[in-house]
């Protein structure tokens, strides 16, 4: 496609005539260039692409884009304010628009939008409808998985179109795709026609990217005012936006926000679409999801309160987004076995209950502890840390939650990075005495995070539950700047065939397992 191409249908303001040059693909890393690729310099939290132009032009770049004036290069360059704002545009266009072409469903929320995007994907197949969905664990295209590799946020911009392109090259019609507060604030997916957009909630979590509750608030409504400038599609575009009536932080806000239709669900009797009769059970939930038009059953292999929630979300928005039958929505719920990582059941023949959850949040800890209380008559057990150079607030709140819900809990690692090991697990420790809890009683501190499994099943009894949160699907922990393979699930496998003297995996090697916290801090 000629550079020329890319800026037809282009929201901002640009240059009125370009230099020729046919781009090949585009890409924001000069080590991934190839020749005739357009190079997009854009500044990041470590480094400024601006610094790789040179680079780029050596890997055969054809043209780059930045937002800096810059002359002498050998190879076209135009001036864009905001490179980054551009790209999702730029992206699109190169792959010829791919999201007018689909069904696009948006899910967003702090909490819950991994599993509500892959009950909506279930829907659609149960359905008969051919769907792709892009998660931040995977993209599904068709019989195909793609690892996205991100496993925390939406993957960037010229990524997401890619995989659009690719779902309308394999013949699909329709896509479920989680968005990140990250990836709205960073424009990933501006470009992405959203037909129905979908939110889970808005809790506390990243203060330290966006500064305030209100501003992460704000970045995830981006989904839904994106509604009001999706274009007319040949297959129609309902825009509508479903929120949850049962958030009261974010309901009120999103209520007043949204200019195109909408509709909400909950537990409450005020909900459009709400769940009665629910039942729960160590092996899934069962409800009665009722509305003014129908009332159908609904299974799940999904445990929770929160889940009910996910439930509502994911067929609120097939039933009234998609027409799809009430039935069918049922059917597909039903279809999900489970999420990697997500309240993910560790059976090796133990008498007590063994649980990985990604919970990394205060009020996703919350509702986790609170599903293991309904899932046993023992005692309930947390292991989870809180991450380093992310938002220090959290720290203190999840180890009160902890404290407040569970009986005993562990405080370990959860990707220091260049933070103290020791100073992330004494402010958890700050927050666990503020609620009452007692150091080597009702709390303690193991650094190690394979130790601290270990400790906790040590510490369980037959019929009690053992929950690891935090890390969930995720395949690696960052120590200092080096990512470490790990995965919390093998990480269990490993703990509990040593308790039981068993077979098992070995347990994964981190750092705290054998040096010094200034080792791997570099001092």
């Amino acid at each position: 496609m000629l550079l020329k191409n890319l800026f037809i249908d282009f929201p901002y303001s640009a240059p009125k005539t370009f230099p020729d040059a046919e781009i090949s693909g585009i890409a924001i890393d000069s080590r991934a260039v190839k020749p005739g690729y357009l190079f997009v310099a854009m500044k990041g939290g470590a480094a400024d692409g601006h610094d790789y132009i040179q680079k780029a032009i050596e890997n055969g770049a054809a043209a780059i884009i930045g937002d800096r004036d810059l002359s002498g290069l050998n190879v076209p360059y135009v001036r864009l304010e905001n490179p980054r704002q551009s790209l999702t545009w730029l992206a699109a266009a190169f792959y010829n628009w791919p999201a007018r072409k689909l069904t696009v469903v948006g899910v967003t929320g702090t909490d819950g939008k991994t599993t509500t995007s892959n009950l909506i994907y279930k829907i659609l197949v149960a359905a008969g409808i051919k769907a792709g969905m892009i998660s931040t664990v995977n993209a599904v295209i068709g019989d195909e998985v793609l690892d996205t590799g991100f496993h925390v946020t939406t993957p960037d911009a010229h990524d997401v179109q890619a995989y659009l392109a690719k779902m309308v090259d394999a013949g699909l019609t329709h896509v479920v795709l989680e968005t990140t507060s990250h990836g709205w604030a960073q424009h990933r997916v501006d470009a992405c026609e959203f037909d129905v957009a979908v939110v889970t909630n808005i809790t506390h979590e990243h203060m330290d990217e966006h500064g305030s509750y209100e501003n992460y608030r704000a970045a995830k409504a981006r989904l839904f005012s994106s509604l009001e400038i999706t274009r007319e599609k040949p297959q129609g575009n309902p825009r509508l936006g479903v929120i949850n009536r049962d958030d009261a932080k974010s309901f009120d806000f999103l209520d007043k926000l949204i200019k195109v239709d909408k509709v909400n669900y909950g537990l409450g009797r005020d909900a459009n679409i709400r769940a009665v009769d629910i039942e729960y059970t160590h092996t899934g939930i069962k409800f009665t999801a009722v509305s003014r038009d129908f009332r159908v059953g609904v299974s799940s292999n999904l445990v929770g309160a929160y889940n009910v929630s996910n439930c509502l979300a994911a067929l609120t928005a097939a039933v009234y987004g998609l027409e799809i039958v009430p039935q069918v929505a049922a059917q597909g719920i039903a279809a999900l076995d489970g999420i990697p990582g997500r309240m993910e059941n560790i059976a090796m023949g133990q008498n007590f209950t063994a649980i990985v959850d990604f919970a990394h949040t205060p009020n996703a800890l919350k509702v986790a502890l609170e599903a293991g209380r309904k899932m046993t008559q023992g005692r309930v057990i947390s292991v989870f840390g809180s991450a380093g150079l992310r938002d220090k607030e959290k720290r203190r709140m999840m180890a009160e939650t902890s404290i407040e819900l569970a009986d005993l809990s562990i405080l370990t690692a959860e990707d220091p990075r260049t933070e103290s090991l020791d100073g992330i697990l004494e402010e958890m420790a700050e927050g666990a005495r503020s609620k009452g809890g007692v150091e080597e009683e009702t709390f303690w501190r193991i650094p190690d995070r394979g130790e601290a499994i270990k400790f906790a099943i040590r510490l369980a009894r037959e019929g009690d539950i053992v929950l690891s949160c935090g890390k969930g699907h995720e395949q690696s922990m960052c120590f200092g700047r080096t990512e470490y393979l790990w995965d919390d699930r093998i990480a269990m496998k490993a703990a509990l065939a040593e308790f039981l003297e068993i077979e098992g995996p070995k347990m994964p090697y981190l750092p705290s397992q054998d040096k010094k916290e200034t080792e791997w801090l570099g001092e």
